[in-house]
């Protein structure tokens, strides 16, 4: 069935089939994305092979930033009076917001 192989006339309608079905605006794009994974699975395939001065040459370099030290965990007791505080002030933020949303609706 497959003896003779691709002819160049099969070649031609699969180029025109490939461009009928993506379009010739998203080829480029297309193509540039398969070089950029081709390159990358090749570095990684020598990297593997134990190659590894090549596949890192175009490598960038890796920046190493220090986390700060977290702060030690809050008492209880101060944890309950931050919560305690915040509901207060949301309470008072919304008192304000419906006192402000009455005179608008008198309005109306």
């Amino acid at each position: 069935m497959f003896a003779n192989g691709l002819q160049g006339w099969h070649l031609i309608i699969l180029v025109l089939l490939v461009v009928l079905l993506f379009g010739a605006k998203r080829l480029p794009d297309a193509a540039r994305s398969i070089g950029k994974s081709m390159k990358i699975f090749k570095a990684e395939t020598k990297d593997l092979a134990g190659d590894k001065s090549t596949s890192h040459e175009d490598a960038e370099p890796v920046e190493t930033k220090q986390i700060p030290a977290t702060p030690a965990p809050a008492a209880p007791a101060a944890t309950d009076q931050q919560v305690a505080d915040l509901q207060r002030q949301l309470d008072e933020l919304k008192k304000q917001q419906q006192a402000a949303d009455q005179p608008q609706k008198n309005a109306s």
